[in-house]
C-alpha cells in the first residue's frame, strides 16, 4: 500500500509559478509510475502529466505541455510538479497518483490516489 500527501498548492496570479510535491510512504515508491491529475469544479479529473519510474520518461497533456514540469526524487519518495506561466483555467484540485511499472494518461491506470491540493490562479 502506498499513501500519497501532497503539498505546494494555493492562490496565484495568473502568470505566476507554483510547485507542488507529493510525498509518498513505503519503500518501493520506485517501482511505481507516478501521476498528476486535476479536477475543475463541474469538470471530471483529467490528465495532467506522467513520469516513469526512474524519471527518464514523461508525457504532458497538450494544455500544460510547455508550461508544467514533472519530476521525481526516488531518494525522497517525492513527486513534483512545477507549474508556470498559470492561467486562470488552471484552476482546480491537484492531484497525485501512484500507478504500475509503465506510465499512463488514464486514471485507471493508477491504484493509489492522494487526497487533492487547491491550487486557485486569479486573473
Amino acid at each position: 500500500q502506498v499513501q500519497l500527501v501532497e503539498s505546494g498548492g494555493g492562490l496565484v496570479q495568473a502568470g505566476g509559478s507554483l510547485r507542488l510535491s507529493c510525498a509518498a510512504s513505503g519503500r518501493t515508491f520506485s517501482s511505481y509510475a507516478m501521476g498528476w491529475f486535476r479536477q475543475a469544479p463541474g469538470k471530471e479529473r483529467e490528465f495532467v502529466a506522467t513520469i516513469s519510474r526512474t524519471g527518464g520518461v514523461t508525457y504532458y497533456a497538450d494544455s500544460v505541455k510547455g508550461r508544467f514540469t514533472i519530476s521525481r526524487d526516488n531518494a525522497k519518495n517525492t513527486v513534483y510538479l512545477q507549474m508556470n506561466s498559470l492561467k486562470p483555467e488552471d484552476t482546480a484540485v491537484f492531484y497525485c497518483a501512484a500507478g504500475g511499472s509503465f506510465t499512463s494518461r488514464s486514471r485507471t491506470g493508477y491504484n493509489y490516489w492522494g487526497q487533492g491540493t487547491q491550487v486557485n490562479v486569479s486573473s
